[in-house]
């Protein structure tokens, strides 16, 4: 078996056998998985010169996840490739694969001419742009070495110029989940009406064999019986399914009840609320309770004294819609308030600022004089101690709540520190204990990233990734690949975990419209 070189070997050491392929590397790929390495069973890698350029340029952002990954893949070709020789010639991974640098002598050579480089130069001229040149040596090391060779790279718009060039492209598939994966929100199961009606006075039954088959631990299902007759449950495990623990409400001290409006919320709630599930994934579009939900299970539950957790940490991605603003100003509470906000919402909501309006009153004309008599004394009750306790200053002398020396209710929930706002790009070392713990648009997370955060919560600690798999704005991931789909599919079935996903919108029906049609 010959070796393997990059510019100088024009023989391969690659067998020639229909079952081995050939890999060329693109820079986003070693990004998104620094382990993707070792993910190619049997076959040969060939990683160009040119992602070493662009891995060396990523690897100084000390603050960015691609810092870290690029970093850590120099760790391991370092260590696979430690002198001049094993990166000429190659090396035999572990698993039976080979790995080489590529280094194109056309390009170092440029009286060099082939077919192939030809109607490379012809179709994709400027060869200084780092993605055609990559292109280029994926098509030398396809005129070397035995077929196939295909170029793996995430940029949809690289597939796409080499496939024009007429080099085979693909994405890394590796960590993506089956595309028909999560169809339904739930599943019905058919049971005669001695069964359901044996569930309804027991709280559960044992189900047949054949339908526990095709269940996974704490999948949420709806009852059916001949008659028409539904019962919402949740799979034990073991054949046993039980009754829902929701209850009519959930609630804030000082803040309104909130009640589970469809079938699907009910699932969530009875998830949120239950301890024994540590982790929980939640899919759902706009509008369907996601983030008021979470929240105010969250509260509840920490205002319960027989409650394990102490507080609420919240946090998400800080990925922008559309063209960046730039640095904020501030603390690092005030830098993450614009992208909490719907959490400063949520909890606007929970806990109002003015008492909600009871219906029988509702239509009843007010006086001015008795309105802004009632104002001056909800405004007097809101007023913070002397020494200024509570709040925080908006640069004008008054405290957030809007008047001098007034907060909103909610906003001593943060300053107390029950409740607090975590970045994600200082999670890194934390150990996060007796906290319930809520990972807002984690769809925008890599599989890597969401693995780094959920490795940070300790015993008696609950985390809920809730996010729309539909929304994403991170061009490193899909609606296949990223980081919330990745963890339901590879932690289903766990009795710690638990999976719930939203469909019907209930924010309002414009809402509702515009996430379905638009």
């Amino acid at each position: 078996m010959e070796n393997l070189r990059g510019a100088h070997a024009p023989i391969s050491r690659i067998k020639v056998s229909a079952k081995v392929k050939t890999f060329v590397l693109d820079t986003n790929v070693l990004l998104h998985d620094p382990h993707s390495i070792f993910k190619f069973e049997e076959n040969n890698l060939a990683i160009p010169v040119e992602v070493l350029e662009e891995l060396d340029a990523i690897k100084a952002e000390q603050s960015t996840e691609r810092g870290r990954n690029a970093r850590r893949v120099h760790r391991i070709l370092q260590e696979l490739l430690p002198d001049a020789r094993s990166m000429h010639e190659g090396v035999v991974l572990s698993h039976g694969g080979t790995l080489s640098i590529i280094i194109n002598p056309y390009l170092a050579e440029p009286g060099r001419h082939s077919p192939a480089m030809d109607r490379l130069r012809a179709i994709l001229p400027d060869l200084s742009k780092k993605d055609n040149r990559i292109i280029a040596a994926a098509l030398y090391v396809q005129e070397q070495y035995p077929p196939p060779t295909i170029l793996v790279t995430k940029d949809v718009n690289v597939q796409l110029k080499a496939r024009a060039v007429g080099l085979e492209s693909e994405d890394y598939l590796n960590d993506k989940v089956p595309a028909d994966i999560d169809e339904a929100s739930y599943r019905e199961l058919p049971v005669n009406v001695y069964e359901l009606q044996r569930f309804c006075s027991e709280g559960g039954f044992e189900i047949r064999d054949t339908l526990a088959r095709t269940l996974y631990v704490n999948e949420y299902v709806l009852l059916r019986s001949d008659e028409g007759k539904t019962m919402p449950a949740r799979y034990y495990g073991e054949g046993l399914v039980r009754r829902l623990k929701v209850p009519d409400y959930v609630k804030a001290p000082g803040g309104i009840p909130i009640r589970a409006r469809n079938l699907e919320q009910q699932f969530f709630m009875d998830a949120l609320l239950d301890d024994s599930i540590s982790l929980l994934t939640c899919f759902g579009k706009a509008g369907t309770g996601k983030t008021l939900l979470s929240t105010a299970c969250a509260l509840h539950q920490t205002y319960d004294e027989t409650s394990r957790y102490d507080g609420v940490s919240i946090s998400r991605p800080v990925i922008s819609l559309g063209k960046d603003m730039g640095f904020l100003p501030g603390s690092l509470e005030e830098k993450m308030r614009p992208w909490l906000q719907p959490y400063h919402d949520a909890l606007e909501v929970l806990i109002p600022s003015k008492p909600p309006k009871e219906p029988q009153f509702a239509a009843k004309k007010v006086s001015k004089k008795k309105f802004k008599r009632r104002e001056e004394q909800m405004l007097a009750s809101m007023t913070l101690p002397q020494n200024g306790s509570y709040g925080h200053s908006n640069g004008n002398g008054h405290a957030g709540g809007g008047g001098p020396g007034l907060v909103k209710p909610y906003e001593r929930l943060l300053k107390s520190g029950l409740v607090e706002i975590e970045a994600l790009a200082f999670i890194r070392g934390r150990s996060i204990a007796r906290r319930f713990f809520i990972l807002d648009e984690a769809q925008q997370l890599t599989p890597h990233e969401v693995k780094t955060v959920i490795t940070r919560i300790s015993e008696g600690s609950k985390i809920v990734l809730i996010g729309d798999p539909a929304q994403i704005d991170n061009p490193y991931v899909d609606s296949r690949s990223n980081g919330l789909v990745y963890c339901f599919n590879r932690m289903r079935g766990q009795p710690i975990s638990a999976h719930v996903k939203l469909t019907k919108g209930e924010r309002s029906k414009l809402a509702e419209l515009a996430a379905d049609l638009l």
